[in-house]
């Protein structure tokens, strides 16, 4: 698959006159009314982050960055006789204050879906301290002071993983649901409280019945659920495996029902074309909504090389890991999507690398849990399974900055962005930024045909400089775009030395 871009992206006299626009003044160079889009895309106060090129029209000395999640180490290990050193298929979810952790605990390793397999819970007040409650709801080795949460309905433990039902007016009783399954089968379940789970329906919500397209194996991996504000429907990512291990799609208005699934595509966008990713195994693809802009779906996917060993037999006896477990290894990836069959690959690169030490070099470690959590002011957590199938297995924590997964980047050159044509419904610019004591940011908001609007100027706004999520931009009018809200408009934006995580036309009288 091969689309190319606009000439204005192939040819490079026009490029050239592009650049150029960025270092001119109001009345110079500006963009032709034939360079404008025919539809305006509407932002609302919406949230945007440079996860992809949506709202790129052209760059200038700027590039797309993908930033590294931070080491925090681990918070969970699974030495529990009932979880094992093949836990894994972690689910994080926020309740309120509480947070918990789901993961399949397997005290016999052997086939998918057998007796085995179990779910469990730990608990956390903030996201950073975790603890196994004692629930006393199964018995394992003749106690039941344990915090297993469903046991006894294999395979649905193989991959078991809940939502929160965000929907409104979901009954209380629905309040959680999960899925698990594998096979050919996926069977959906319901919890009021997140520990007691009952099966909706005998029958399965998906089946090898709706999938139109060839698989040599169904739901094999942690398969997932959510409730989407955007697309009004409760979505469903689960795994395929065609002789590769790929991502597919289903959609349901009521849990019960589901549409025929569609297998995902991935495509890379460079900047000048717009081609097909490279096929890759994806494992899992823990693919969620963004909670500061659901409208952005974020996947953080396991990625699989088959046969890629590092180890040696000496250096993984050393480590004590399962043997056949060090012939692969793996990463994870960041990918993202606006809804629809479609994940984009702007980012080809490992978003999480596996660590120091042979321990982090095994099949199927890095897995990343599903969902992110907020633990501060500033800060996500990215939760991850490690040392998998040693006797050190744990769950390990990652951070970034709130919206800090990439950015727009200028170097010590000055760069620039300029938009496609928008809209917004907000009163005031907000924007998560970083800069260099040497750097900053200015910006524009200008007619459709390149001319700046009166009083927004390039030369009339205040240079942004500093390390914030929520600056407001001051012009020198003063912050507010009442004047122009709703009107077609594009964003320009000149910086250097600086980081723009996200931006967002915001409404001043809303928090």
């Amino acid at each position: 698959m091969k689309q190319t871009r606009p000439s204005s992206r192939r040819f490079p006299v026009v490029q050239s006159i592009l650049f150029l626009a960025a270092f001119c003044g109001p009345a110079d160079l500006r963009l032709s009314q034939s360079a404008t889009a025919a539809d305006p895309i509407a932002l609302g106060t919406r949230r945007e982050l440079f996860v992809d090129r949506f709202l790129i029209e052209r760059l200038s000395n700027a590039h797309l960055q993908l930033h590294a999640p931070h080491d925090e180490g681990p918070v969970l290990h699974f030495d529990a006789r009932w979880e094992g050193p093949h836990a894994g298929y972690t689910t994080i979810i926020q309740d309120h204050a509480k947070f918990r952790m789901y993961y399949r605990g397997i005290s016999e390793p052997g086939l998918d879906g057998s007796e085995h397999e179990r779910t469990c819970v730990a608990e956390s007040p903030d996201g950073i301290t975790w603890t196994k409650p004692k629930l006393g709801l199964f018995e394992y080795g003749g106690t039941n002071a344990n915090n297993i949460v469903l046991a006894n309905v294999a395979p649905v433990t193989h991959n078991f993983c809940p939502m929160l039902d965000t929907r409104p007016g979901v009954p209380p009783e629905e309040r959680y649901k999960g899925v698990g399954g594998t096979g050919k089968e996926l069977f959906a379940y319901s919890s009021a409280d997140g520990l007691k789970w009952v099966k909706i329906q005998d029958e399965p919500i998906l089946s090898g019945k709706q999938m139109p397209f060839r698989f040599d194996h169904l739901f094999d991996s942690q398969n997932l659920v959510f409730w989407s504000e955007t697309e009004n429907c409760y979505v469903c990512y689960f795994r395929v495996w065609d002789g590769v291990r790929r991502i597919a799609r289903s959609t349901s208005d009521d849990f019960r029902n589901w549409s025929a699934a569609v297998m995902m595509k991935q495509v890379h966008d460079d900047g000048n074309t717009v081609t097909a990713a490279p096929v890759e195994h994806l494992y899992t693809n823990q693919t969620s909504p963004y909670p500061r802009a659901p409208h952005l779906y974020l996947a953080i996917a396991a990625r699989f090389f088959e046969g890629r060993q590092v180890l040696n037999e000496q250096q993984a006896a050393a480590i004590k890991v399962s043997p056949t477990y060090f012939n692969d290894t793996s990463d994870a990836v960041f990918m993202s999507s606006r809804g629809g069959n479609t994940y984009d690959r702007t980012f080809l690169e490992g978003f999480l690398r596996p660590g120091i030490g042979p321990q982090n070099w095994v099949s199927r470690t890095n897995y990343p849990a599903l969902n992110l959590a907020q633990t501060g002011p500033a800060e996500l957590s990215l939760y991850v399974n490690q040392d998998y199938a040693q006797p050190t297995s744990h769950v390990r924590r990652y951070t970034l900055r709130l919206d800090g997964f990439t950015s727009l980047r200028a170097g010590v050159k000055q760069g620039e962005l300029l938009t496609k044509p928008l809209t917004f419904s907000g009163d005031e610019l907000e924007i998560n930024f970083s800069t260099s004591a040497a750097g900053g940011l200015h910006f524009e908001l200008q007619n459709l045909d390149g001319t700046p609007l009166p009083g927004f100027s390039l030369e009339e706004c205040q240079e942004q400089i500093g390390n914030e999520l929520d600056r407001v931009v001051t012009w020198k009018s003063g912050t507010s775009l009442k004047s122009i809200a709703g009107k077609p408009v594009r964003m320009r934006v000149v910086m250097k030395d600086a980081d723009l995580f996200s931006f967002r036309f915001r409404d001043s009288r809303q928090p």
